[in-house]
Formats: C-alpha cells, structure tokens, sequence
C-alpha cells in the first residue's frame, strides 16, 4: 500500500504502491452504475480499459495536459477511497506524477479536494479523500474528476490503468436500542 511521507519537503508525496488490491471490508465500489467519460483517449485505449479488471490493458490520452477523467452519478454518493493501478516500470513517461483529485455538482462548480504526487507508482496507489479534519471521512458528491497535471519525465500523454472509487457500505437497518429476534417483534420494531 502506497503510503504519504511526512517530511516536510516531500509532503503529500505518494510513493510505490501494492501489488494486490486490499480495500476494508466496510467498503463497497461505488462506480459501476456511474457514467464515465475522458477528455481524450487513443483509438482502443478508451475508458473502458479503467474498467476492465485487466491490469494489462490502460487508458491513453491523446492531447494536451491536463487529462481528465469525470465519473457522474445518478444520485449524490458518499466517496472515501480512490484506487489507481499504475506502473511506471511499464509506462515510464506515460505514468501520471502530479493529480488533482475534484468533486462537485457538474462540471460548472468542480473544487479540488486532493493533490497528490507520485513518485515513482508501480501497482494499487491508495488515495484517501478523507479531509484534515478527523470528522470529514468521506466526499458528498454528484461528481469526480481525476486530473492529471503532469506526468513522470515530462511525458506528454497519459497511461493509467484501472480505476476504482470506494464509498461507505450502507447500514441495511438502523441501529435498534434493543435487538429483536423474533419475526412478530421485527415486524414492530419501526414506525411507519
């Protein structure tokens, strides 16, 4: 798992990654009735390649910096993890470097809520949307644009290769200050 120095010059720096996928079990992937879309792509290098499940295959941009990658859902979603397989050791110049991770409404109100730069990515890079303060553990949001800024060695387009977004799982039933069992008490336990 690709952790956040804490030196200060290299602040917000993410550096290697993971080779297997482990996310918390209280997470589910929030994007699979999502509408996803990129700025530009290569002929068969489209954004179904993020989310194929295939770390062999990559989306590719196909023009000017910044690359973006806009992820709409129908209904605002609670966000709280992003997951990036990328590997430099394949990409080289086509590995992003610097990210802005943006939530909003649409397209006409996106504020950043995460720059992170990498350093270096070979595998899952874990990317927390949780803010400075310990009570903002998750991204209320209609909206996700992923940004890449700048790639390594100033490498013009982009190579990424899967892409997943985690929210909180929902509680199925709320919690009860007593704990019926029975179907009859169950069946009165809520008020309509």
């Amino acid at each position: 798992m690709a952790t956040e120095s804490s030196e200060g010059e290299d602040e917000g720096k993410l550096v290697g990654g993971s080779k297997d996928l482990i996310v918390d079990g209280d997470l589910r992937e929030m994007t699979k009735n999502a509408a996803w879309s990129v700025s530009s792509c290569k002929p068969g290098n489209g954004v179904q390649c993020l989310r194929d499940d295939n770390s062999e295959t990559y989306w590719q941009s196909d023009g000017a910096q910044p690359h973006l990658i806009n992820i709409q859902f129908q209904k605002k979603v609670k966000l709280q993890l992003i997951v990036l397989y990328l590997d430099f050791k394949l990409d080289e110049s086509y590995t992003p470097s610097k990210i802005s991770i943006r939530a909003g409404d649409g397209f006409h109100n996106m504020k950043e809520i995460k720059a992170v730069e990498l350093v270096k990515p070979a595998g899952w890079v874990y990317i927390s949307l949780s803010g400075n303060d310990a009570r903002e553990t998750f991204v209320n949001t209609f909206m996700l644009q992923i940004a890449v800024l700048s790639n390594h060695l100033n490498g013009r387009d982009t190579h990424m290769r899967q892409i997943k977004v985690y929210g909180p799982r929902p509680n199925p039933v709320p919690r009860q200050p007593f704990q019926f069992t029975s179907p009859e008490f169950l069946t009165y336990s809520t008020v309509r």
